[in-house]
């Protein structure tokens, strides 16, 4: 049974475009269409679809709007389109943490220059947030109306036990990669850091250029520990999170006593911009045996390779659980390669970090 889409833009045109393009795979069916947020949330009681996409500007109910009383009523995992600009980024990011899934560029043509690639682009993006199911769905709205912090369902037996105890001193750099989903689970897992925590931390998440600034800006503005979007020559410095600049690679030089952040173009084959398998990969050489990774929320399998080399210096990595996931990919590439020392629900991951650095 194909999944089940609703387009929402206030743009004939680009409605048109949107639902030729999802109908193109033979996985996805567009059902229905709306103009503005009010008439989305009607169609969404309606033909309760299994994935809502959004535009953020229109008019009679703007999308950020639409999308907080979507997730109160009928949850529904949701992908906003926005501009690629500093200016684009906070209302995305506020729809982000609103409750929408996943974000694309509206202009096409900064997903690919070729149509077909940005169209497979999409349809994978749709598939990817559908798959999480309705449970996944009804958690996430009862985490953002609840006042207190939602906890995850049980996670099975099966998670692995700790293989090796973190030893008070033993943790030089704390490494954090992500993606889809990741936005709401940094600042999940960062805010529960305190203002003292007392080693560096790099973060890497799948994101462009434009949106890092301000995405850094909101975490430092949200956390107690200093937030910043890294630049060259940076130093890691204890309670002072680096993010990785969207469009480069971040890699760590320098002496471990006086380690760096170089930020760097990308090599030929890498597909992600930043990319996590780098970072840890110059971690694993930087601090052997002196890491502490955590894989979160994303699709793909990024972060594999970095956490393997990481493994096979002696340092500890962690994956986030399947339950409290958006998109179970690059933990779960984690965990099924048998990396991950620990498997915590999102919820647990900043208190266990607190505690164990």
């Amino acid at each position: 049974m194909p999944i089940r889409v609703l387009v929402v833009d206030d743009s004939g045109f680009f409605r048109r475009r949107l639902t030729e393009m999802l109908n193109s795979d033979p996985l996805l069916q567009v059902v229905g269409t709306a103009a503005d947020g009010q008439e989305a949330i009607n169609k969404v009681a309606e033909l309760r679809p299994d994935v809502v996409t959004m535009d953020i500007e229109m008019p009679v109910m703007d999308g950020i709007t639409a999308v907080r009383r979507i997730m109160a009523r009928h949850p529904t995992p949701i992908l906003m389109f926005s501009s690629l600009t500093y200016e684009g980024a906070k209302p995305t990011l506020d729809a982000l943490e609103a409750g929408a899934a996943d974000f694309l560029p509206k202009r096409f043509e900064d997903i690919s220059l070729d149509r077909d690639e940005a169209r497979r682009v999409l349809c994978a993006r749709v598939r990817a947030i559908a798959t999480r199911g309705l449970h996944r769905w009804e958690m996430r709205a009862h985490s953002l109306t609840s006042p207190a912090v939602a906890q995850p369902r049980p996670v099975a037996a099966s998670i692995p036990a700790v293989k090796a105890a973190i030893r008070p001193g033993e943790v030089r750099l704390v490494a954090i990669g992500t993606s889809t989903g990741g936005p709401v689970a940094l600042q999940q897992v960062l805010g529960a850091l305190p203002a003292n925590f007392p080693v560096p931390l790099v973060l890497i998440q799948h994101m462009p250029a434009a949106f890092t600034p301000a995405f850094a800006e909101r975490l430092n503005q949200l956390c107690k520990i200093q937030v910043k979007e890294a630049a060259d020559g940076d130093a890691l410095l204890p309670g002072r999170a680096l993010l990785a600049p969207g469009g480069k690679q971040m890699i760590i030089e320098g002496r471990p006593s006086a380690a760096i952040v170089r930020i760097c173009e990308s090599e030929p084959g890498q597909h992600y911009r930043p990319c996590v398998d780098v970072t840890f990969g110059s971690a694993a050489k930087m601090f052997p045996g002196k890491v502490l990774a955590v894989v979160l929320t994303g699709m793909g399998a990024d972060g594999r390779e970095g956490a393997r080399l990481l493994k096979q210096g002696g340092s500890s990595v962690w994956a986030q659980d399947e339950a409290s996931c958006v998109v179970y990919g690059m933990p779960a590439a984690v965990a099924e390669a048998g990396l991950a020392d620990r498997v915590l629900p999102l919820a647990k991951i900043g208190p266990e970090l607190a505690q164990s650095v």
